[in-house]
């Protein structure tokens, strides 16, 4: 017989350069790691770096491998545990800059299904409920709760970001099972389910109540001066107002900011494929909303991609970013486009001046621009000149050159 030749085990993919630096800063003696990353340790201070280093090594235990994956570098210690990293080396295998997430890593669980079917089901279930209800109670209770739900999607979700043929189909089949089912009423029982017809009321004043004080919100902490708005087109604000419309509102510096995402000719925000490309916001032009000094910018992260289900690459929160000190205020610009800025640190800048353009790194599912200002670490109330009234969540904004 002849022996079987034994399998070759396939070699593991070669490891970015960043990997090891990373490993041999993590590995090397205090006193020897500002000279393994010098711009670090002068960019934050030695002692700060030693403290982040110490409590990344809390979480980890001895570091005995930093692999990349694609959630990010990983650093996985002696006793298991592990930490998320971000890291830039030079040619000689300094550390250039380097981000360590201040918790411990858990891998990602499979990807969530898909809430956001449930709601227009649930709209279109209680459109055929109007067809079959008992009597006029029922009916009014239905209708009612058809209202309830469309209060959901059109006021605390943000319908605009759903492709235009099945968010019309609904739209649609609500208004016309309502109106065509009307003329039941007149061969319908009165009915005694005044209790849940009550319930339904309340609870569709509440919602509308809570929406437009969402909507209308303001932390009376305004701008010294009204900003340009900083895009061209049709933007969408997918992330705007108080709570619940505004997730930044957790943030104290980012209490006030927004999100916008652009929409596309036939009032989409994204084509079929899922690369950057195909998103109407990427590669926009982003110019600035003020006069000031640039005071930080960042060019070289690459891109996120959007079709990670959530789940993303570690990397810098802002991602590539132009942030602007007005003197009074510092305004934020971020998830650009690498290789896109114009400007650089220590730059004067002018309103309407060319920034970069939109793109999808750092901290975000799909590219779209964010947008935030902050005096003494406290967001602010955002107002543009020629854009009246608030930005929230749902709000379309046209500005044309």
């Amino acid at each position: 017989m002849t022996p079987e030749t034994p399998e070759t085990p396939e070699p593991s993919p070669p490891q970015p350069p960043e990997t090891h630096a990373l490993l041999r800063f993590l590995t090397a003696a205090p006193e020897e790691r500002p000279r393994l990353a010098p711009r670090v340790a002068e960019a934050v201070g030695a002692d700060t770096l030693e403290r982040i280093v110490r409590a990344t090594l809390a979480r980890t235990g001895r570091p005995v491998t930093v692999a990349d994956s694609p959630d990010g570098l990983i650093v996985t210690g002696e006793e298991g545990g592990q930490v998320r990293a971000w890291a830039r080396t030079a040619p000689d295998g300094e550390l250039t800059a380097l981000y360590l997430e201040g918790t411990r890593y858990t891998p990602p669980r499979r990807r969530r299904p898909p809430y956001a079917l449930l709601l227009p089901l649930l709209v279109l279930w209680n459109a055929v409920a109007l067809w079959t209800a008992p009597d006029r109670t029922a009916w009014l209770t239905d209708l009612t709760i058809l209202a309830v739900c469309c209060v959901l999607a059109e006021g605390l979700g943000a319908p605009a970001q759903q492709p235009r043929l099945p968010r019309r189909t609904v739209e649609a089949a609500v208004v016309v099972a309502a109106l065509v089912s009307a003329p039941r009423l007149s061969e319908l029982p009165p009915g005694h389910g005044l209790l849940g017809l009550a319930g339904a009321a309340v609870l569709l004043l509440a919602l509308v109540v809570v929406v437009a004080v969402a909507r209308t919100h303001t932390w009376r902490a305004p701008l010294s001066q009204p900003l340009r708005f900083p895009l061209e087109g049709v933007w969408y604000v997918v992330q705007g107002g108080g709570r619940p419309l505004n997730h930044h509102v957790r943030i104290p510096e980012q209490r006030g900011a927004v999100d916008l995402v652009g929409l596309g000719r036939y009032g989409t925000r994204t084509r079929a494929d899922h690369e950057p490309t195909a998103y109407a916001a990427y590669g926009r032009a982003v110019r600035s909303p003020c006069d000031g000094r640039v005071i930080s910018a960042e060019d070289s992260i690459e891109d996120q991609r959007p079709d990670a289900g959530g789940r993303l690459r570690y990397q810098p929160l802002y991602g590539n970013h132009v942030f602007i000190d007005t003197g009074r205020e510092i305004v934020k610009l971020a998830h650009l486009r690498a290789g896109s800025l114009t400007v650089s640190r220590g730059d004067v800048v002018h309103a309407g001046q060319l920034l970069g353009e939109t793109g999808n790194s750092g901290n975000t599912s799909e590219p779209h621009l964010h947008l935030h200002a902050e005096r003494d670490g406290v967001g602010l109330d955002l107002r543009f000149s020629g854009v009246a009234g608030r930005l929230y969540r749902g709000r379309v904004i046209r500005t044309f050159p």
